[in-house]
């Protein structure tokens, strides 16, 4: 037998020291370093939902017939299987990328001084919707582009996106507690407005699913409802959440409210504008490609813009990066009673 070592109680926090830990002790990132890899977080999230679309709009939903191989005979795609084969495990491999970037924000943020437990978490979250969704991806092929699934695989990206702009948010303010800029009127306000856009992107997916673009040129079920009428539907949602944007920046504007949620609102409500122009387009232009692809990405950012404008509704202390514009979210309101308390 060899000789054991002689491990004392002040070895014992090393040996039980995590990679990233280890990593954690001999490297701090600077701030920015951090916001970057929680943005290329974001950046990953958004470019894999378009990719997704992508491989949807060319037929190429099937172009691997199986998962986790593209086929029973080979990992990657074939010459023989031509260009779906290619666009769909090119779509694959992005998963890795957006992998390498979770990673990264899950490095960035643990190994930061003093460290963030907020952070890290906001990471590891983002981390396992990652694999689910991988998971849920693979069945989507093995039972044959199935639109509950598909929409359910859409519907878990949109979640990914959710939690990567909270931690984006999150790297850019302090640990303290929150503390509201505007009152509790137009916070429910805002929540309305949130509820609604879960609802839009949510019958969103039903109009893909019921829609022309199955994902691949076979013969594939669609959800047994009427097209057109669940589309008139995405349409009343979006002019509801257009209504609830446009209020809000009225009842901000009279108020007086902060900067930053005056200009993420009146930001939204331009993306929504331009989402809707898309969205008519394509509907009386029987579904070009291209413009449904537009449509997709329009819905992650406006996604990303209800959830900024749902963040900067409040304030935590701490001591902002050099690069970051926080004055514009100091100015003091006219009416206390109804932008809340400062």
């Amino acid at each position: 037998m060899g000789r054991v070592p002689n491990v004392t109680r002040a070895d014992a926090p090393t040996s039980r020291r995590s990679p990233l830990a280890f990593i954690a002790a001999r490297w701090t990132p600077d701030p920015r370093t951090v916001r970057r890899a929680a943005l290329a977080a974001l950046v990953m999230a958004v470019v894999i939902v378009v990719t997704g679309g992508a491989v949807r709009l060319t037929g190429s939903g099937l172009g691997c017939p199986t998962w986790p191989k593209c086929t029973d005979d080979s990992i990657t795609s074939t010459r023989e299987m031509g260009v779906h084969g290619a666009i769909e495990f090119g779509n694959r491999l992005l998963t890795y990328v957006l992998c390498a970037a979770v990673g990264w924000a899950i490095v960035a943020a643990r190994s930061q001084k003093p460290f963030r437990r907020s952070l890290t978490r906001l990471g590891w979250a983002q981390f396992w919707i990652v694999m689910g969704n991988a998971i849920l991806g693979g069945i989507v092929v093995l039972v044959g582009l199935n639109p509950y699934t598909v929409a359910a695989h859409f519907l878990l990206s949109s979640a990914l996106i959710a939690v990567a702009t909270v931690m984006w948010q999150r790297t850019r303010e302090g640990d303290g507690a929150p503390r509201p800029l505007v009152g509790k009127a137009v916070r429910q306000l805002v929540w309305f407005m949130v509820a609604a856009s879960v609802l839009l992107i949510a019958v969103g997916t039903v109009v893909t699913g019921a829609g022309p673009h199955a994902g691949d040129s076979s013969e594939v079920a669609r959800m047994p409802v009427d097209w057109e009428t669940v589309s008139k539907l995405h349409a009343v949602l979006a002019w509801i959440v257009v209504t609830l944007t446009f209020a809000l920046w009225f009842v901000l504007k009279a108020v007086d409210a902060p900067g930053g949620p005056l200009a993420r609102t009146r930001e939204l409500f331009l993306i929504l504008l331009a989402q809707g122009a898309i969205g008519y387009v394509q509907y009386f232009t029987d579904l070009p490609e291209v413009l449904v692809g537009l449509h997709m990405f329009g819905s992650c950012v406006m996604w990303i813009w209800v959830l900024l404008v749902l963040l900067s509704l409040r304030e935590r202390p701490g001591t902002a990066a050099p690069d970051v514009a926080v004055p514009a979210a100091q100015e003091p309101a006219t009416s206390a009673s109804i932008a809340g308390p400062r």
